[in-house]
């Protein structure tokens, strides 16, 4: 029994250690963003994202006004990328699972972990 016991913490042990982080492809965030809701913290702050079928993305943080934005895949970057209003340019993320979970990265952001929400869930103001 105890033998057994052994070579399962072994085994889990591990599973947990060869767990690593995953790039998507441009075609795997697609499939995960288009017509879904992202939640997450940036900066700390509580915000859902929105990536309409169409390329128009809604972003609400709690206590703000909801923007609006559009939003592409670069596919020779395997990226997400995204405008708004007041950018002059694309800027863009890539998307990374790791453990069930997805995490925005950049060079010039740590990577901010978020959940997909199957459809619409904000409103844009």
């Amino acid at each position: 029994m105890i033998r057994a016991l052994a070579l399962f913490a072994l085994v889990v042990i591990g599973s947990a250690a060869n767990a690593q982080s995953v790039k998507l492809t441009a075609e795997q965030i697609r499939d995960v963003l288009t017509g879904n809701t992202a939640i997450g913290k940036w900066e700390g702050v509580k915000y859902r994202q929105f990536f309409g079928p169409d390329g128009i993305t809604l972003y609400a943080q709690d206590g703000a006004r909801t923007a609006r934005g559009k939003w592409r895949i670069d596919t020779a970057k395997d990226e997400y990328q995204s405008i708004w209003p007041n950018d002059a340019d694309w800027e863009g993320w890539f998307v990374m699972e790791y453990a069930g979970a997805y995490y925005w990265v950049s060079k010039s952001t740590p990577p901010t972990p978020f959940r997909v929400q199957e459809g619409q869930h904000l409103v844009a103001q």
